[in-house]
């Protein structure tokens, strides 16, 4: 029988305990004799976040899957079991048998977002591990990273051995396979991570240098042994409809943030927003066959006993077979109180049918994201998206029941200027007068239109990655203004504002656009007890501007210059899939204010046909 780590007494102290005990409904147990490979996946964030991360549970069942493998889970302990564990010694351990992580063979973080960073030390920290790769023995865990973020993993670098660029299902087996071989034969860390390094995929950031120009910029990377690859590649799934995927997901015993199912309908995006990271390094555009996911559904739902389930993806209503796969699941499971939640929409005529057939009679808001207010900014960032499609969006809404709409736009984004953030108020004011229009005997009450800014982050491998961030100052005058404009609305009382936080998006435009020296910046911000920096009511800004100048570090350097095309980056040694001509191409476009058609429309030529798959072979099939 399992012995939990924790004692009563401290699970009685903590908030939620059930973080941390382990054997949910589905979890996988095995015999830790009976395997060759054991392995941590950490999810840096508290529980409720981790859980409803799709990727680690797609890792979880695929590792599983393996005979010779037992995957195990690990969470970010909250602020208070942080605090007992540092205090009684306690080793960080994983749910599933409550091993320590320090045990382990691997310990595997999933990176998704950049002010999870000062979590990811905090995970090492309590772990006993480490936190320098290069100062790991063959006793410890190998520390590998993966997700979106390690598109650029130099800020991190220093602290992890090797990171998985691209998509797990490609080269983990390929990676685990090396490993259990290799464990065999006794044969040592470095010479793991040596022939580690020669799959696709997987880059040691220790066997690459950087040096640097006088003034700052990168003057050259490369490998600093022999045989080690240039370039890393970008591992992209072809086949995504037999892939594995969970049937039976772990079932939390608290509320996860997205207690549901999630059925993942397609993967990438065909639009091509200029400022969007995913729509760019996930393509190509995917869709998973309807008849599989109508068996994943029933899997899935079958085996949680959840009463929602979310289909997941970058554009929903760009999934062909769509109206199928909802009319079969309403049919299945209309009369059975399980909801259907269809996030990612665009806001048109087919978008809004397929929302009235899925939201009740009580008509929940709509969430629409024009990403900029004036239409010579949404060409800017090639939304494609026109007033015209807003209103009409907004309009033919209204007239079907809703009277609560969400906006989502962005400040700071390349060419905006007042008049570009004054017209988001306008907007706004022009969709409430769209309700307005409706006959007040069938109006339902009074129209609600929210308005969410946040500030814009360039990110690699988009055509905005040589893009300069406003200041935080800026940031700030910006919402000033737009609030000012608002006020002037004839309908302010019917429009609601909120916005984000200046300061942690400059943050994470520092660490996005990072080299190696970012670490430095990082370690001291941990030292001086930074953590949990996604979290508003434990983001400390005075900690960081102490770790910046305690390390020399620029942070205007980083986020306020405009790159130029022909500078090196830290991230160009990773070969995405998205050709770097391509990329110049549509920053040109942007400065032109030039609309690129969508993937369907047209090909860019943006290089991902060379994966031979998804919407790039649509037309061949």
């Amino acid at each position: 029988m399992r012995k939990l780590v924790l004692s009563d007494e401290i699970l009685l102290k903590i908030e939620k305990p059930a973080r941390y005990t382990g054997g949910e409904v589905n979890g996988v147990m095995k015999k830790p004799e009976e395997v060759d490979i054991r392995f941590a996946m950490c999810f840096p964030d508290v529980y409720e976040i981790g859980m409803s991360h799709l990727g680690l549970q797609i890792l979880y069942h695929m590792f599983n899957q393996r005979t010779d493998t037992w995957c195990e889970r690990v969470f970010s302990p909250w602020t208070d079991l942080d605090e007992i564990m540092r205090q009684k010694k306690i080793p960080l351990f994983a749910l599933e048998s409550q091993n320590f992580v320090k045990d382990f063979d691997f310990l595997g973080i999933t990176i998704q977002y950049e002010m999870c960073y000062t979590n990811i030390l905090q995970i090492l920290d309590l772990s006993q591990i480490p936190l320098y790769a290069k100062e790991r023995g063959e006793e410890h865990p190998l520390v590998i990273g993966g997700g979106p973020c390690v598109l650029n993993p130099e800020p991190l670098a220093p602290f992890f051995d090797l990171f998985y660029i691209g998509e797990g299902e490609v080269s983990y087996p390929k990676l685990l396979d090396t490993y259990a071989e290799m464990k065999k034969r006794g044969e040592s860390r470095e010479e793991f991570l040596e022939a580690a390094a020669q799959i696709p995929g997987i880059y040691v950031p220790a066997f690459y240098d950087a040096e640097y120009n006088q003034d700052k910029t990168l003057a050259s990377f490369g490998p600093n042994r022999p045989g080690v690859p240039e370039r890393v590649s970008r591992q992209v799934l072809t086949d995504f409809t037999n892939a594995e995927y969970p049937k039976a997901p772990v079932v939390p015993f608290i509320k996860a943030t997205q207690d549901r199912v999630t059925l993942e309908i397609q993967r990438g995006c065909i639009r091509g927003c200029r400022f969007c990271q995913a729509g760019m390094i996930y393509r190509p555009a995917r869709e998973k066959n309807v008849e599989l996911l109508k068996r994943q559904a029933r899997d899935m739902l079958n085996s949680t006993g959840h009463e929602e389930i979310s289909l997941s993806s970058l554009s929903s209503s760009d999934y062909s077979q769509l109206k199928e796969l909802l009319e079969f699941l309403l049919e299945e499971y209309g009369g059975t109180g399980v909801n259907v939640s269809l996030p990612s929409l665009r806001i048109d005529a087919f978008s809004l049918q397929v929302m009235s057939r899925i939201q009740d009679v009580k008509k929940s808001s709509l969430t629409f994201a024009p990403e900029a207010g004036s239409q010579r900014l949404r060409d800017v960032i090639n939304k494609g998206l026109t007033e015209e499609d807003i209103l009409t969006g907004a309009k033919t809404a209204f007239q079907g029941g809703w009277n609560r709409v969400k906006l989502y736009f962005m400040l700071g984004l390349p060419a905006e200027c007042e008049e570009d953030v004054r017209c988001i108020a306008r907007l706004a004011q022009r969709i409430a007068d769209e309700y307005y229009e409706i006959p007040k005997e069938r109006r339902q009450g009074k129209v609600q239109v929210t308005i969410s800014t946040s500030f814009f982050v360039p990110k690699p491998f988009t055509p905005f990655q040589w893009a300069p961030m406003a200041s935080s100052q800026i940031y700030l005058d910006r919402v000033r203004t737009l609030r000012e404009e608002l006020r002037e609305q004839t309908n302010h009382k019917s429009i609601k504002y909120n916005w984000h936080e200046a300061d942690v998006a400059i943050l994470e435009g520092f660490f996005a656009r990072g080299d190696r020296r970012a670490a430095d910046v990082l370690l001291r911000a941990y030292e001086l007890g930074a953590m949990y920096d996604a979290w508003t009511e434990h983001f400390h800004p005075e900690l960081w501007e102490r770790a910046f100048a305690d390390t020399g570090v620029d942070l205007d350097f980083y986020t306020l210059r405009t790159r130029q095309t022909q500078e090196l980056l830290p991230w160009d040694f990773i070969d995405a899939g998205v050709k770097r001509t391509f990329l110049e191409k549509e920053w040109q476009r942007a400065k032109e204010g030039q609309i690129t058609p969508n993937c369907r429309q047209s090909c860019s030529g943006c290089g991902a046909a060379g994966y031979k798959g998804g919407v790039c072979v649509e037309s061949q099939s």
